[in-house]
């Protein structure tokens, strides 16, 4: 499946993937975690049960990710943030259910906020605000010490090559922090989180909903479930929720 591109003034062009279904039924909106993809297993998943289901549903890649323009390393929460918002605004029309995986779950909160009035509901998949603030606090002497003589420091992975986090993106994200203020957000939300999750604590997502000022709210802990939450009850707990929604 080919994607499309949103093309934007002074900003890269944003790859898509966009099925336009019902107009009964709120459209998803899915946004992906940090140096993930559209072409990721929930993604594509959510894009097959929308189809099948008639439901409105876009996928998008932010700038320096999969097939969009840019440079990851150039790339901030706040211009993923603004990514995500181009698409929502440009992409999408009516009630809107997020959902968000990852650094897309800080992202679609944000988003739930900020555009409050079109939610319809939120699901967080092992959701990671803040997360900019933890990368720094698990890095050792010699790395805090590169990102500071360099700008940039290598962090090795599970997933793949090491990921490059630059002294901006730790700065900048301090501008975005959700864990210390109420959550207004007055939509249903949904937050699923794995208990063998090596990246996010399962507690956050506690954290958030205990935050969160709506009381249609509920955590779902996934006592196999790791950061990617793509294994088959996952998945199936995901189609359930959208269902629900």
């Amino acid at each position: 499946m080919q994607p499309e591109f949103l093309t934007r003034n002074g900003a890269p062009a944003l790859a898509y993937i966009r099925y336009q279904g019902r107009e009964d039924l709120p459209t998803i909106m899915f946004c992906g975690g940090f140096r993930s993809d559209m072409g990721g297993t929930k993604a594509v998943f959510l894009d097959e049960i929308c189809r099948a289901r008639g439901q409105s549903f876009v996928r998008f890649d932010y700038t320096g990710h999969g097939q969009s323009g840019g440079d990851f390393i150039d790339g901030t929460i706040g211009a993923w943030l603004f990514d995500a918002l181009c698409v929502f605004d440009t992409l999408t029309s009516g009630q809107i259910i997020l959902v968000g995986s990852s650094m897309g779950g800080w992202i679609g909160l944000k988003i739930a906020i900020a555009r409050s009035s079109r939610m319809a509901g939120f699901i967080g998949l092992a959701s990671a605000p803040d997360f900019t603030r933890d990368i720094k606090h698990h890095m050792n002497e010699a790395q805090l010490q590169a990102l500071d003589n360099d700008g940039v420091v290598h962090i090795p992975n599970d997933y793949g090559d090491p990921y490059p986090i630059t002294r901006r993106l730790i700065e900048e994200g301090e501008n975005h922090i959700l864990l210390e203020t109420p959550l207004n957000i007055s939509c249903p939300v949904r937050l699923i989180q794995g208990m063998k999750d090596t990246d996010v604590p399962w507690q956050t997502a506690h954290r958030i909903a205990n935050l969160l000022t709506t009381n249609d709210k509920k955590v779902y802990l996934r006592e196999d479930g790791d950061h990617r939450l793509s294994g088959d009850g996952d998945l199936a707990l995901l189609k359930l929720l959208v269902e629900e929604f």
